[in-house]
């Protein structure tokens, strides 16, 4: 497992994850025994949704009943969870919950049932009518302070905590983004519904949040549009087949190796997200960089600091024959550039080794963006 840490650098819950292709909740249907045959090709799994009260336990038998959808159906929550849990125990795969509970008080007693060794799924995705009127699923994107709360009570047993939304249902995606980091969240989980890769880099732009990106992305062009706009993860639902997930694994995985950084961002001024700010130059010109800067309220002395202070006694520092005279300055590999592939190799360094240091540089940038509460605004 070192090895995928080495190549990908993702670690869910205290858990190294082996490949940054996870499989998603659909009720009924996703439980161990689906994980378990399809494990050698992904990182991390959420199984479920699993109603956890009396309130959406009832309603599921109320879905069921239609016979259009299927459902977990039980008398025993905690009994089938752990049950569940169990079945997993060996595996690499990174196990998270997807819950639909009613009361912040359903999930904490569930937490404090199971314990710290799964990633507890609030399910505020499901759009079921029966689970809505249960105070479940979609209910909590209209009415995200009952969501917060939620979170919060997760939190209060000190457990990894990720929220599966539907984008577009709740009054402002980003606002409901930044509420859910600041309530403790860990990751969240986006059903992109039509909008694609353009609503995850605008949450990017907003939070520190690990993002999983979910809704038909079964290709790796799909995947690495989703990866260079600001996912960490993505999730795969009705195609999550052995061959798709064992294509994807090997794309990723092939391009990883050969590149260095496999979420790498696209640069600023290409459209790219806020850890373009790796890639980018001195705030010399009129670019996207100075409206950048200035909506995260960060000077231009200050961007110098960040930059030049992170790579100090480190190859990036060097580069005297460069544009602005050091690596930090540089851009992304793939795009041409003479001075800074000669300097690369003076340095003794491979465009790999290069690119994951870029990717250091940007992990000490994205701290400081968000060591407080951005603004309002994220492009």
């Amino acid at each position: 497992m070192m090895e995928s840490f080495e190549r990908f650098g993702l670690v869910i819950n205290d858990k190294i994850v082996k490949t940054p292709i996870a499989i998603a909740a659909m009720a009924g249907i996703v439980d161990a025994e689906y994980v378990l045959a399809r494990a050698p090709h992904i990182g991390a799994a959420f199984i479920g949704g699993y109603s956890i009260d009396e309130k959406t336990m009832a309603a599921a038998k109320t879905i069921a009943t239609t016979g259009d959808r299927k459902e977990f159906l039980y008398d025993d929550p905690v009994t089938e969870l752990k049950s569940q849990i169990k079945k997993m125990e060996k595996s690499h795969v990174v196990l998270g919950l997807n819950l639909r509970g009613s009361t912040p008080e359903s999930y904490s007693s569930i937490a404090e049932s199971l314990g710290d060794s799964v990633v507890y799924e609030i399910d505020a995705h499901c759009r079921q009518i029966p689970m809505i009127e249960a105070n479940c699923g979609e209910h909590y994107l209209h009415h995200p302070n009952d969501l917060v709360t939620v979170v919060k009570s997760l939190k209060a047993q000190d457990v990894t905590v990720s929220v599966k939304i539907r984008a577009g249902i709740a009054p402002n995606d980003i606002v409901l983004a930044r509420k859910l980091w600041k309530a403790g969240a860990d990751i969240l989980h986006i059903d992109l519904m039509d909008f694609g890769y353009t609503k995850i880099r605008q949450i990017r732009n907003s939070c520190p949040l690990m993002l999983i990106a979910n809704n038909s992305i079964n290709s790796f062009d799909g995947m690495k549009e989703m990866f260079s706009h600001g996912a960490d993860l993505v999730s795969l639902a009705r195609k999550s087949d052995e061959r798709t997930l064992a294509g994807l694994d090997a794309a990723i995985t092939r391009y990883t190796d050969e590149n260095g950084w496999y979420n790498s961002p696209k640069q600023l001024c290409r459209g790219g997200d806020v850890r373009a700010l790796t890639f980018c130059c001195m705030p010399v010109k009129d670019c996207p960089l100075i409206p950048t800067l200035k909506r995260h309220g960060i000077s231009k002395e200050d961007f110098l600091k960040i930059k030049m202070d992170a790579v100090r006694d480190s190859p990036l520092q060097n580069g005297q024959h460069t544009c602005f005279g050091s690596l930090v300055w540089c851009c992304k590999l793939s795009s041409p550039c003479m001075f800074r592939d000669v300097t690369i190799r003076d340095e003794g360094l491979t465009g790999k080794e290069y690119m994951r240091l870029k990717r250091e540089l940007s992990d000490v940038i994205m701290s400081q963006v968000f060591h407080d509460m951005p603004h309002d605004d994220a492009g």
